[in-house]
């Protein structure tokens, strides 16, 4: 054993540069010299991919290793040939060779030069792959991403339940299954399915002391996340969500707040997908804006927040994304924004499934579900599911530092108990929670509900009773039948408490029910501060008559009416007020920020920390477009065509652009289809005449003349490009 504990020390410092292991990689790699099965679980970051590389240098043939991600195969080939001055010592055999690139890997394995083969599920099946690998000797099979074996793991692919049948076809050899995520029930499946009962078992805890875990309400998300990404200036970070078109969402609305952030899915194509990776891995950008799709065997160590806009639909696959976090051991925050409409999203989901996939769904999300709501330390939560035990609190998770109150929920089961009993379990949580509360809906009338001696008992907070079900349902006394989706029904352990009732401790709950309503969330939502408006507009009206121009060109009624209640004190914060883009902020902004500034300390007013956020309006990549083109001189109506708009549209946005202070001139198209005296009559009504820059008003003053509207406002633009901007 001396010798190979030797020999493995010198080409681990040979090849890979290290002087010592790190955690269980030296037992792990010993075992399988041994000629043993091996079970490896060691949490995302622990240094799985060495535990097979290192050992296949070593042995006498070709390690086959079973990867089910081409981006993450390749980027280990490319890893092990930076390791190596021999090019053909890693191979990978997939979808996305060519003829000519297959026959040049197999020349390679034939010669002896490989010793690592990776090969993706769907490869290993193909007769054609079966037979060459018949022909050369195999030092060990390297399973890794094993949980996708088990239909319980978080991410089951049908191929690899195959894995079994193809190693005995081509030949026996010891067995090595790596997983970063693994409840014992997933673990045990693994072993079956491989005939590994006797392998090996190299366990490390799934504790990282360094992760901070928080699960917020998902209230005005993306506007917390915006917040939260300023309050971290310059850090790396992923943000998750479930769906293709939020992804694009949130990327969008970060870049136009100023964050450096891309989108990253599977319906991008593969070039822009891999720019972006690479942008974030090389910190070109701070923030990625995700599905699933991105991070497998993403190797970044200094990844400083991980942020769910989505709860997962599994607490493995939340553990997995969570722990791209803080590999470095440096800090790494994990935030999750939870409301109970994203579960009933994925519940829905789960209707087109087979009954047994919808059972095992519903388990997993159920357990996601006890997570979110649930105010016990989030840690133990964890360790817990992977079927380990944390003795005390970890301190360093949202419910160890603020514990929610607590309140016995007795009476309130025994009424739920009650009420689904009466309806003979045929009916579903809304309907259970209408009758507690006394509400008269067509179904309560249809079915005389409202006879019940429960009906209305339960005063009219139907969030809280929605919170008691949900809670009923984590501690399963009662739960929702599969075939008729949705039935609420008594478990053996309700109908126990019903006969038995106890104490039985229920949180308080976080109103999980309002929803994210990020449309809402552009207007502040605090009360007008009408002495400061007043002082903002006079001094507007110092500053105009000092520069000669209108008032409403320095900036608009609108606009001081949001600084008067979002209080804004820094050029940043200026930019994030309506019409006021960098432009307007640098020309007029100083003294409005002073004088903010002061009435707000000698008031000591509290600001509201939620500053508005700048809503990512559909529009907006349109805006490049009609400042390109109008310094091109394009004719407006071209700019219309191209960007299937009407005019009326184009002049809102022009009017958004010069409102923000940036400077267009389009008197190139002015002139060409208006008369230069009715430009010069509209121009000096804005200049001397206007109190305001409304419309409105300046119809009926110039309409009588014979002015249209789409002249007014081309004028305006005009006139508060040239005098405002």
């Amino acid at each position: 054993m001396e010798n190979k504990e030797q020999l493995i020390y010198k080409v681990l410092k040979e090849y890979f540069g290290f002087d010592n292991f790190k955690g269980l990689q030296k037992e792990v790699i010993l075992s399988l010299l041994e000629g043993n099965d091996v079970f490896v679980l060691m949490p995302t970051g622990g240094g799985k991919s060495l535990c097979f590389q290192l050992p296949a240098l070593i042995l006498e043939g070709v390690a086959v290793v079973i990867s089910p991600l081409i981006a993450l195969m390749k980027n280990q080939v490319d890893s092990m040939r930076g390791f190596s001055t021999e090019e053909g010592v890693a191979h990978f055999l997939n979808s996305s060779l060519t003829k000519t690139e297959i026959t040049k890997v197999k020349e390679d394995i034939l010669r002896g030069k490989t010793k690592l083969l990776y090969v993706a599920p769907e490869s290993l099946t193909k007769e054609e792959n079966v037979e060459f690998l018949r022909k050369i000797k195999i030092s060990f099979y390297a399973i890794d991403e094993a949980h996708c074996i088990s239909e319980w793991g978080h991410d089951f692919r049908p191929e690899y339940r195959r894995i079994r049948e193809i190693v005995n076809e081509v030949g026996r050899a010891p067995i090595m299954a790596l997983t970063a995520t693994a409840t014992p029930k997933v673990q045990h499946d693994i072993q079956k399915n491989l005939d590994m009962m006797d392998a090996v078992v190299h366990k490390s805890s799934f504790r990282r002391p360094n992760l901070y875990y928080e699960v917020r309400p998902k209230v005005k998300a993306a506007k917390e996340i915006i917040k939260f990404i300023k309050n971290n200036p310059g850090k790396s970070g992923i943000v998750y969500c479930l769906s293709r078109k939020k992804v694009e969402e949130l990327a969008e609305m970060f870049a136009i707040n100023g964050i450096k952030a891309l989108p990253y899915h599977a319906g991008l194509d593969s070039s822009t997908r891999n720019r972006n990776q690479d942008m974030f891995l090389n910190e070109e950008i701070d923030v990625i804006v995700a599905t699933i799709a991105f991070g497998m065997g993403i190797d970044k160590p200094d990844v400083r927040f991980v942020i769910h806009y989505n709860i997962p639909k599994s607490l493995e696959g939340y553990y997995q994304e969570t722990g791209r976090a803080g590999r470095d051991g440096g800090e790494g925050k994990c935030i999750t924004f939870y409301s109970y409409d994203d579960i009933q999203k994925l519940e829905k989901f789960m209707q087109n499934k087979s009954v047994s996939e919808q059972e095992i769904s519903k388990q997993l999300l159920y357990e996601t579900v006890s997570y979110a709501e649930s105010s016990t330390c989030r840690v133990r939560q964890l360790l817990n599911y992977f079927g380990e035990e944390l003795k005390e609190d970890c301190g360093n998770c949202d419910n160890c530092l603020n514990p929610k109150p607590k309140f016995d929920a007795k009476e309130d089961v025994l009424t739920v108990l009650e009420t689904i009993l009466a309806v003979k379990e045929k009916f579903k949580p809304e309907h259970i929670v209408n009758i507690i509360i006394g509400k008269k809906t067509a179904d309560i009338v249809t079915y005389k509900h409202q006879d019940l001696p429960m009906f209305g008992v339960g005063g009219d907070d139907a969030l809280h009773w929605k919170s008691v079900i949900r809670q009923m349902l984590i501690a399963k006394l009662v739960e929702k039948e599969i075939v008729n989706y949705g039935l609420l029904k008594i478990t053996p352990a309700g109908h126990d408490f019903l006969n038995n009732p106890k104490t039985i401790m229920f949180s308080k709950d976080h109103d999980y029910e309002e929803g994210d309503s990020d449309e809402a969330m552009f207007s502040g939502g605090t009360a007008l501060d009408n002495e400061l408006f007043s002082m903002l507009k006079d001094l507007r009206k110092d500053v105009s008559k000092k520069l000669g121009v209108p008032p409403f060109v320095i900036f608009s009624d609108p606009s001081l009416q949001e600084m008067a209640t979002q209080y804004p004190i820094t050029m940043d914060e200026l930019t994030t007020i309506t019409g006021v883009g960098q432009g307007k902020a640098q020309k007029y902004g100083k003294e409005f920020l002073e004088l903010i500034k002061k009435h707000v300390e000698e008031n000591e007013i509290e600001r509201p920390q939620d500053f508005v956020v700048k809503s990512a309006v559909n529009k907006s990549s349109n805006k490049v477009f009609i400042i390109k083109n109008i310094d091109k001189k394009m004719p407006l109506e071209e700019i219309c065509n191209s960007l299937g708009i009407e005019m009326i549209d184009l002049i809102e946005e022009m009017e958004a652009i010069v409102n923000s202070g940036t400077r267009i001139n389009i008197d190139y198209y002015i002139n060409s289809v208006m008369d230069e005296d009715v430009v010069d009559d509209i121009y000096s009504y804005f200049k001397e005449d206007a109190e305001s820059d409304s419309i409105d008003e300046a119809l009926k003053e110039l309409e009588p003349e014979g002015y249209s509207e789409e002249e007014i406002r081309l004028v305006r633009i005009k006139f508060i490009s040239e005098l405002g901007n």
